[in-house]
């Protein structure tokens, strides 16, 4: 009775994980010891998928180990990498694991880019080792009884958990193996098969017989849900695996009854209640008959069907002879309860003993974006606290430009060069002068033109594929199953056009910056000079020697002086603030632990509030005390001016001195824009070429994908018939009938004579020289045209004959008037064929053989006519009224 279900194994095509994970690890972390680590880490990864699928595995539970092993890794690897067809793209091909490549089989194999797909293939191939194992147990010992219901929960537990799991984890249509209806089903024989197992346990500790009975009655439940859901799903009985399965789970089904109601009978007797042990023997016995008669070739019970029909045989002698007791009908006995002492196995990773995670290190996917967007937001905040400090200090340099401030007060000679214009002419000469920033004004277009011609060869990519997939789609139609290129494209596709859009703003904003640089060149190129040149170059005015000791110029320059207290208080608070760091993944962590999401958009605002709300106060007071300041020098200006003896030369010369002032503030700012600028394009330059890297994998693995299914496309069309079968015209095969008089029976079908065989063209060559036992069929008699009156006229062509569908032997002639006979009668003897006469049958007379004759130059072939007769079959004198048979 020991006949237990095992599971074939699904195969896997190789698949190379180190370079597409290689790439995005060097990508992502840089240089250092730790991207080094995850490098080999991918390694071992590589090499356990190996050790895990790319070899045959032995029965053993060090090979589930492997399986378990690779499958806890695929776990704990998935929410650490952008699996998915529009970012990390890995195609994974497996073949369905029943089909043998009949036409009864669902797909051949499936090949999809998802690692869900994966992880759903291994975890089966895990239950189905897992139940070769416990196939493999002696479950005569109490240690190979424990391992096999250890076993076949595992395995009821994996496959229940791929029947929830797998269509969310495919988001399409998956492979008959490991569809919901199979693996449900899969799961309750697996279950079934361990409570038979705790029976079998229960048998051999001889337990009670009131748990033996509810035991094996729950093993029976068992075994009639798995055989009903075998039943009710009608693709399952489609695998040649389920056509052996199911007399099996019937089989067990009665067997388990059988021994519940065997067991139940003990119980009986030992309440003696003696007609109740009768009837549940009876119905034991007759349980364990329909299974040898029915399933003999599947189980074999017959050392229960022996112990039943003894416990019974002694039963009803007893009762006959002393007890006396009513045997009652088997629906009238009270149900035998159920125990179930099994359950399938939760599968919650780790499920290998062994695990350790290659990539501990590597925070999640979840953590990694959460880290992305963190660090735009804290980015964004430190831009917006430095840009406004950096406008209001713009702000301030403008109005004491426009002020001619601190000049004006330098300049009380109204002959020599103020010392802040000298001082500004000799900072520009420092940082190169105007040749500076012509170098980085010629460098910006070569920069654009970089990023753009990446950008557009990214697209084009996409575009390509994007194209051979639409002819291929209209081309093969509905086999083109695979997810259309323009919607996995969309992520990439918006990506990209936002690039292009950041593209177009950078190209406005290095305009805007040349024509502030075409506005004040001229200047720019004065402070560049030297300072005789400089000198002469401003006009000079009266001396206002009179001014350098008054309260206003006095005043003026203690304001002029806060201010300049205050840009500096600037300069070392921007570094502050650039300067402050804080570990977030540490807090994304928790949340992901505690909560299983991460709400980033509340952490981080918590977060950043706490580190930088003191600051962007301090840039606030910053302001204010600025606006406060530039109130107070605009209105001592005021007073400073209508002092100054004021002249049209004076004029000129404070013109000239507040443009050069303009002028030294616009080459700080345009040369800190250019280097910006240069450092934004190079910067964009390497994430232009990730980005071409994810468009250059996507398609690279669209194209492995396409490969693949143009593959099996071509052998399934290669597989399917042509045409539908067709019948072959009479012409072809059968000559026609002669005018006048019926056709005589085909007696020599397969010989001709060499002028006749000359006159229409030979079917198919010639069988072997030996004659072929007569077989009589009526349906042969009524499509010849010998069944025709003999005065009717000429008979027509017999009815077209499909083409066998398979190889076939030389087809046996049909005769009239043997009903009913479809193969050889009777033994025969070749060389005495005509030595003996047919036996008198019914509806038949008594027609002796035509012995065969030698033939000169046709030796050996059957029913050469004799002298001077016709040749039957062919073109001949209308002949008289005959018998259906030739007379010797």
């Amino acid at each position: 009775m020991a006949t237990f279900i095992s599971v074939p194994l699904k195969k896997s095509s190789e698949v190379d994980l180190v370079k597409p994970l290689s790439k995005f690890v060097t990508a992502t972390y840089p240089a250092g010891e730790e991207q080094g680590e995850y490098n080999r880490a991918v390694e071992e990864l590589n090499k356990l998928r190996k050790n895990a699928l790319g070899r045959p595995l032995d029965k053993h539970e060090s090979s589930l180990e492997i399986l378990l092993r690779y499958y806890d890794q695929l776990c704990a690897v998935e929410p650490k990498f952008p699996f998915s067809e529009n970012q990390l793209c890995l195609t994974f091909t497996w073949k369905d694991a029943f089909d043998k490549g009949s036409l009864f089989g669902g797909s051949v194999k499936l090949a999809l880019a998802s690692l869900g797909y994966e992880k759903t293939c291994v975890l089966f191939n895990a239950a189905a080792l897992a139940s070769q194992i416990a196939s493999e147990q002696n479950l005569d010992n109490d240690e190979g009884l424990k391992a096999a219901a250890k076993y076949y929960q595992l395995a009821s537990g994996a496959f229940g958990h791929i029947k929830d799991t797998v269509l969310s984890a495919l988001n399409r249509e998956p492979t008959m193996d490991i569809s919901p209806e199979t693996v449900g089903t899969l799961s309750h024989i697996m279950l079934a098969q361990a409570q038979e197992v705790i029976f079998l346990k229960a048998t051999s500790d001889k337990m009670k017989d009131a748990v033996i009975a509810k035991l094996a009655n729950q093993a029976a439940d068992f075994y009639g849900d798995a055989f009903k859901q075998c039943q009710y799903k009608d693709n399952l009985p489609k695998y040649f695996y389920f056509q052996e399965v199911l007399p099996v789970l019937a089989a067990k089904h009665c067997i388990m009854q059988a021994n519940a109601e065997l067991h139940q009978s003990i119980l009986a007797k030992q309440k003696k209640r003696f007609g109740e042990e009768i009837a549940r023997l009876q119905h034991a016995a007759e349980l364990v008959k329909t299974v040898a008669s029915r399933y003999d070739e599947y189980v074999s019970v017959k050392d229960l069907s022996d112990k039943i029909n003894r416990a019974l045989t002694a039963a009803k002698k007893d009762n006959d002879f002393i007890y006396h007791d009513r045997v009652p009908e088997v629906k009238d006995l009270e149900h035998i309860g159920k125990a179930a002492l099994v359950r399938a196995t939760a599968i919650t990773p780790p499920l290998s003993q062994k695990f350790t995670d290659l990539f501990e290190k590597m925070v999640p996917m979840a953590v990694q974006q959460s880290m992305s967007i963190y660090s735009q937001r804290k980015a964004e905040t430190i831009n917006r606290l430095v840009g406004t400090m950096r406008e209001a200090t713009n702000l301030c340099n403008g109005v004491l430009a426009s002020l001619n401030l601190p000049a004006a007060l330098e300049d009380l000679s109204g002959d020599s060069i103020p010392q802040s214009i000298a001082e500004k002419a000799r900072s520009i000469v420092q940082q190169g002068g105007l040749q500076s920033i012509e170098q980085l004004i010629r460098d910006l277009p070569e920069l654009l033109t970089r990023n753009r011609e990446i950008l557009d060869e990214s697209l084009k990519m996409l575009d390509d594929e994007e194209t051979t997939d639409n002819e291929l789609r209209t081309k093969f139609n509905q086999r083109w199953n695979r997810t259309p290129s323009g919607d996995l494209y969309k992520p990439l596709r918006a990506e990209g056009a936002n690039f292009r859009n950041i593209l177009d703003k950078a190209v406005q904003a290095d305009q805007v910056v040349k024509d502030r640089y075409n506005t004040h060149c001229d200047m720019i190129a004065l402070l560049c000079k030297s300072e005789s040149e400089l000198n002469a170059a401003i006009p000079s005015a009266n001396p206002t020697k009179t001014l350098q000791g008054s309260e206003v110029v006095n005043v003026l320059r203690s304001q002029l002086a806060q201010l300049d207290e205050i840009k500096k208080e600037r300069e070392t608070l921007e570094g502050e603030i650039k300067a402050v760091t804080f570990d977030m993944s540490i807090t994304f962590l928790t949340a992901l632990a505690q909560d299983g999401a991460i709400n980033e958009e509340q952490l981080s605002g918590s977060q950043l509030d706490q580190l930088y709300g003191a600051y962007n106060q301090r840039v606030q007071a910053s302001l204010r005390t600025q606006e406060e300041l530039l109130g107070q020098v605009q209105t001592s200006h005021q007073e400073f001016s209508s002092l100054k003896q004021s002249n049209t030369e004076a004029n000129q010369r404070e013109e000239v001195l507040k443009k050069l002032a303009s002028a030294h503030d616009s080459y700080v700012e345009i040369s800190n824009n250019l280097r910006e600028g240069t450092k934004f394009y190079n910067d964009l330059t390497e994430i232009l070429l990730k980005f071409q890297n994810k468009c250059s994998d996507i398609v690279f693995a669209r194209k492995t994908e396409r490969d693949e299914l143009l593959k099996e496309l071509q052998q399934s069309i290669a597989r399917e018939p042509s045409a539908p079968s067709f019948n072959v015209p009479a012409y072809q095969s059968t000559p026609a009938a002669p005018a006048g008089g019926p056709t005589p029976a085909p007696r020599t079908v397969f010989q001709q004579q060499p002028q006749q065989a000359q006159q229409q063209p030979q079917a198919k060559p010639q069988p072997p020289a030996r004659p072929p036992p007569p077989s009589f069929t009526p349906q042969a008699a009524s499509m010849t045209p010998t069944s025709a009156p003999p005065t009717g006229p000429p008979s027509s062509n017999p009815p077209p004959m499909a083409p066998p569908s398979q190889a076939q032997g030389p087809p046996y002639p049909s005769y009239q008037g043997y009903p009913g006979y479809f193969q050889m009668p009777m033994g025969y003897n070749p060389y005495a064929y005509g030595q003996y006469n047919m036996p008198n049958m019914p509806n038949m007379p008594n027609v002796p053989y035509m012995p065969y004759q030698a033939n000169q130059g046709q030796g050996g072939y059957p029913a050469a006519p004799p002298t001077g007769q016709p040749y039957p079959g062919y073109p001949q004198q209308p002949p008289q009224q005959q018998p259906y048979y030739p007379q010797q």
